[in-house]
């Protein structure tokens, strides 16, 4: 009874044992099954690559009138047919018909809408803005730029005079103002005799005279 027991007490405690050592076999197994199910790390996504500073060269000098911005405001402006121009930040001005110190005091005035104390300076490049045309029964039709206000009997005078077969009663000026088209007659012999003198009108940018 004694020996059964104490078999029974050793198997026990081999079984015990064996148990013990499998759940420590186990034990020690499943930090290696833990490890191997573990995705691996990926890095942190990098940032966008920043642009290096644009460093200004220490030794370049600045000009001692620089003003900050003035730049971007500088332009050189043509006058359209239209008569206007077109500037940065205040767009469109009237410029026919003005002198640069009353262009001047107009862009001022419109300037100081948008910044204080705006210091503008008008210069004139170019005297080409006015040009009229003529085409038809005229010795030299084609552009002519003009400096002061011609009438369309100078503007004539200036293409040669009338050919022999011109239609002289007829001869028409085709204006444009804004989106409009517009005609008006002008009767070369009239004008010549001194009637209906009216007619013989200033001529405005890009008019053009039609001779038949």
């Amino acid at each position: 009874m004694t020996a059964n027991c104490r078999s029974k007490n050793i198997g026990d405690a081999l079984a015990l044992v064996g148990s013990l050592v499998c759940v420590i076999s186990i034990a020690c197994e499943l930090p290696a099954f833990a490890q191997a199910q573990t995705p691996p790390q990926q890095p942190p996504p990098t940032s966008a690559a920043t642009p290096p500073a644009v460093m200004r060269p220490a030794n370049l000098a600045v000009p001692g009138n620089y003003v900050i911005g003035t730049d971007d405001l500088s332009t050189d402006a043509r006058v359209r047919p239209d008569g206007r121009i077109s500037l940065p930040l205040i767009n469109e001005v009237v410029a026919a018909g003005l002198t640069p110190e009353e262009l001047q005091k107009r862009v001022t005035e419109e300037s100081a809408k948008y910044m204080e104390d705006a210091s503008i300076t008008i210069v004139v490049r170019e005297i080409n803005s006015l040009k009229v045309f003529i085409t038809g029964e005229v010795t030299k039709p084609g552009t002519y730029p003009i400096t002061s206000a011609t009438t369309v009997m100078q503007l004539i005078s200036l293409a040669g005079g009338l050919r022999e077969y011109a239609n002289s009663k007829n001869i028409m000026i085709m204006r444009k103002e804004g989106d409009k088209q517009t005609s008006l007659k002008f009767n070369y012999k009239e004008v010549a005799a001194g009637k209906n003198l009216k007619q013989n009108i200033d001529l405005k940018p890009g008019d053009t005279v039609v001779v038949p």
